[in-house]
């Protein structure tokens, strides 16, 4: 999929944000493309509400690679006054950024983006096409999808669309774990077990962090955590785990009855189609 995109497509990248799902990603693309470097930059949508141990694996593993990151700042997006920021004790910046996204790749004239989403974490990634087809503003209407039978992909588009590109888009949360066994990757360290200063809010466990204000009642301890999906501090949850190995995680996941986000993702929980309203307006 990587290779005929990049023989499709002048000028894709790809999304990479220090998470599970985009670290597989980069592998799969150093199997395509090595020894050679890869036919597109990386791309990240900084928020400014990063966990830093996620920002530090990113730098590490893209000065590793030497390979091109694009950084695209929500913050810089604030300042320029394209987007105003929400304020309140759940105020988040994760919708913000499809407004940073878009005019990323547009300055740099960016006609397709890989992504590492799965369509079992969602019902409305369920909908996507691997090559998923975006207007010229952008956005996604998932009653208007490209059929792709027999593994066939449409990577055709008119001047101002591009392309969002999902390689796997049929992987579980599962397969994306073994995965990670069966090549050794290395990970962030969030993923697994650590005494972490949290609080819980709606059923769920926050990291404690600056960037959000508690409500009352709402108290910061210690518990023993690991994350399941990693986004923003302000929208991301933790699960209670002792799982400190790769094994440990994937028997924990084996035996798991939500998805990671259904669980842990605060900002999927606003409507019941909160998802699909994001895509449509040209979220990742």
């Amino acid at each position: 999929m990587l290779r005929e995109l990049a023989a499709e497509r002048e000028r894709p990248c790809l999304l990479f944000s220090g998470g599970k799902d985009s670290i597989v990603l980069l592998r799969l693309a150093e199997k395509a493309f090595r020894p050679a470097r890869f036919p597109f930059p990386l791309l990240h949508v900084d928020t400014g509400h990063n966990f830093p141990e996620t920002l530090e694996y990113r730098a590490h593993r893209v000065a590793e690679l030497g390979e091109r990151l694009i950084v695209a700042s929500v913050q810089s997006s604030i300042d320029r006054g394209r987007v105003t920021e929400e304020t309140g004790p759940r105020a988040s910046r994760n919708r913000l950024q499809t407004t940073t996204l878009l005019d990323a790749l547009e300055e740099h004239e960016l006609d397709a983006a890989i992504g590492g989403a799965r369509r079992d974490e969602e019902r409305a990634r369920a909908k996507e096409r691997i090559f998923s087809h975006r207007d010229e503003f952008g956005q996604w209407d998932p009653k208007n999808q490209r059929p792709e039978l027999w593994a066939l992909y449409n990577g055709r588009i008119r001047r101002g669309e591009h392309l969002r590109v999902f390689p796997l888009s049929n992987w579980t949360e599962l397969d994306v774990w073994e995965y990670i066994r069966l090549e050794s990757i290395a990970l962030p360290s969030i993923y697994f077990a650590h005494h972490r200063e949290v609080f819980e809010r709606d059923g769920m466990l926050y990291a404690a962090n600056p960037f959000v204000r508690h409500l009352p009642g709402e108290t910061v301890r210690v518990e023993l955590v690991r994350f399941r999906t990693i986004g923003d501090m302000t929208c991301t949850g933790a699960i209670r785990s002792a799982a400190r190995t790769l094994d440990d995680v994937i028997a924990e996941v084996a035996a798991a009855r939500v998805t990671e986000r259904g669980a842990t993702r605060a900002d999927d929980r606003f409507t019941e189609a909160a998802m699909e309203d994001r895509k449509r307006e040209g979220y990742f």
